[in-house]
């Protein structure tokens, strides 16, 4: 099908509310070839991220999808002059342009579906628990999810101790030590990668870590102990984790971002029903994978979708 991110889609400003770094807005991304399907999929990008992933629509319509993605705010499309990149100071704050969504998309489909990647993971489980139009959703897809640190819970602890004091004393505080650029660059074509994204949107160095998103998504991870989501859950992720120095082939082949082991040890009780998926060689997101590896995890994502029907 080959569907273009720059012709192929609409672009949909969502409104928000302002706050000190200026005026904030979310951006709701639908498919050009969506044709009121009974069926509907949301993806919400992860952290440093954004939607740039035509390919995956296409999978959806060769499906029978519609399909729809939010640059959720701050984020991609997303991102205002003086907004602080990527910050939020409580995961619930995401909650307000996935219930505005949620809201259009259900005006034209019957069934929607969400999928999450990474940190949108942590925030689709997180709304399938609390957000107000959770009843509406009819199964949750997770990528790689970010459902807890990629350290000790030992040294998880100590730091979201710290960076909670600190997050008072200074409130825009933050710290310039982000994520290694290499998994960006293992992806990104003007590197080592085979896809194209835009780079003030998804730098390889990274934004900054503010200290109140550090806290907001320890106290996240925190909640879902408690985890209860009524519907059927897909958590797919790779075989195998890696937490390289320097680039070398099993960058390619590995999550280098996340532990698996994390999922495999939470996802299960993220509700009753939960189907734990592990796709050999895959990076972290997993529909960036080389081609055989995303197009098992796309198998296996639709086999599970076919399922429920």
């Amino acid at each position: 099908m080959g569907l273009d991110l720059n012709t192929d889609f609409e672009f949909e400003n969502i409104s928000l509310e302002s706050e000190d770094d200026g005026v904030l807005c979310a951006t709701l991304i639908k498919s050009k070839l969506n044709n009121k399907s009974k069926k509907a999929v949301l993806y919400i990008h992860g952290y440093i991220d954004y939607f740039f992933h035509p390919h995956v629509a296409d999978k959806f319509h060769e499906s029978g999808f519609d399909f729809y993605a939010v640059d959720l705010r701050r984020y991609g499309r997303s991102l205002q002059e003086g907004n602080k990149p990527n910050f939020c100071s409580h995961i619930n704050e995401y909650f307000k342009e996935i219930d505005i969504a949620i809201d259009r998309i259900k005006k034209n489909n019957e069934n929607i579906y969400l999928l999450g990647h990474s940190t949108g993971g942590l925030i689709g489980a997180s709304y399938m628990n609390e957000g107000r139009n959770k009843q509406d959703i009819k199964g949750l897809i997770l990528n790689s999810p970010f459902l807890d640190m990629n350290q000790s819970s030992i040294l998880t602890g100590v730091m979201y101790s710290v960076v909670k004091t600190m997050s008072w004393l200074f409130p825009n505080g933050f710290s310039n030590k982000g994520l290694s650029p290499i998994y960006a660059e293992s992806v990104h074509r003007e590197f080592q990668g085979e896809w194209d994204f835009n780079l003030k949107w998804k730098p390889t160095a990274g934004f900054p870590v503010y200290f109140k998103w550090f806290t907001a998504i320890v106290e996240a991870q925190k909640k879902l102990v408690n985890s209860d989501v009524k519907v059927p859950v897909l958590l797919m992720h790779s075989n195998e984790s890696l937490k390289p120095r320097k680039h070398f082939k099993e960058v390619f082949v590995k999550d280098t971002v996340l532990d698996v082991e994390d999922m495999k040890r939470i996802g299960p009780n993220l509700g009753s029903d939960v189907k734990m998926v592990s796709v050999k060689d895959g990076m972290h997101d997993l529909f960036l994978s080389a081609k055989g590896v995303r197009e098992n995890a796309f198998k296996e994502m639709f086999a599970w979708l076919t399922s429920l029907e």
